[in-house]
């Protein structure tokens, strides 16, 4: 009775043991964060940066776009952008509360420390626009993704556009 006994615990623990499902974490290319330009912000490498589906997916519902476009090699934020980021402004100061990752992107034309610098500048430009509606930069981080996360696959002016933009993330 023990040998059975035996047998039916390791045949549990082995069920059991293969239903874990231990994924190794995606690699990703680390991404160049750098803080507001507020002396009292938090360094960005020290942040623990958790997004909030449901806070963002209120955001786009309210803003209308979680989302601003740029032409190739600009970072100026135009009339469209501007109404897009107004009505994030809007919404962030309404739930002072989140925090937000301002994330700019590039298209996968040029090299990756350009991008990188691009897409940095991209995100400065729209935190900059939501520092001028009132949000306050200790809410805001700076994140560049450069090429590295591209949205819309693809070598053509279609893919290009919709890779070429700055994204606010809710955040902890």
């Amino acid at each position: 009775m023990n040998k059975i006994v035996l047998v039916g615990m390791t045949a549990v623990a082995l069920t059991l043991g293969a239903c874990t499902n231990k994924r190794a974490a995606p690699e990703t290319p680390a991404a160049v964060q750098t803080p507001a330009t507020d002396p009292n912000s938090t360094d960005p490498n020290s942040l623990e940066v958790v997004e909030l589906p449901a806070l963002q997916a209120d955001l786009v519902a309210k803003a209308g776009s979680d989302t601003v476009y740029f032409g190739t090699d600009e970072y100026a934020i135009d009339a469209a952008s501007q109404a897009t980021l107004a009505a994030q402004a809007r919404w962030l100061l309404a739930n002072p509360n989140v925090r937000a990752s301002i994330e700019g992107h590039a298209d996968e034309r040029g090299t990756r420390e350009y991008n990188q610098a691009l897409g940095e500048r991209r995100a400065n430009a729209a935190r900059d626009y939501l520092v001028s509606q009132g949000v306050p930069s200790t809410r805001l981080v700076v994140t560049s993704w450069g090429k590295e996360r591209p949205v819309a696959v693809g070598s053509n002016e279609e893919a290009w556009a919709q890779n070429r933009r700055a994204v606010t993330v809710i955040i902890r």
